[in-house]
């Protein structure tokens, strides 16, 4: 009887304990500074593999409202990760450029640094724990 009891609550512990576990970590990004409430911002959250690279681990599209983009990104387990995101006026659903390269359209990295040419992993990368975070985003 001892042993179905403590087969019980061990049960019970690792069923509460994986179920916190699945709820993960938020990050609520907010951007505050969009110039114009044409269209939205896309965001996208990635890691070091899909950076710049791939399409990102979750994206969310941020409707604007006097000046400000705010999103949420959910269910984040803790490792580092990095986010861009894009003032989408035309609402095409990317990034437009110039013929020379240069981007048409408002865009920002996580750390808010904006050096010249493509943002870099190093750059971007910040580190998510055990806690909520919340982030700004300037362009």
């Amino acid at each position: 009887m001892k042993t179905l009891v403590l087969f019980l609550t061990m049960t019970a512990i690792n069923f509460v304990i994986n179920a916190q576990d699945t709820q993960g970590i938020t990050i609520t990004v907010t951007v505050p500074n969009v110039s114009s409430s044409d269209g939205a911002v896309l965001f996208g959250l990635y890691n070091e593999a899909t950076f710049m690279k791939a399409a990102p681990i979750q994206s969310a599209k941020g409707e604007i409202k006097d000046g400000i983009a705010k999103i949420t990104f959910t269910n984040i387990t803790p490792g580092e990760y990095g986010i861009s995101c894009v003032h989408d006026a035309n609402s095409n659903e990317r990034m437009d450029f110039e013929e020379n390269g240069m981007p048409k359209e408002s865009y920002g990295i996580s750390n808010n640094n904006m050096s010249f040419g493509p943002p870099l992993w190093s750059d971007a990368k910040f580190e998510v724990g055990n806690e909520d975070l919340e982030l700004e985003i300037r362009f």
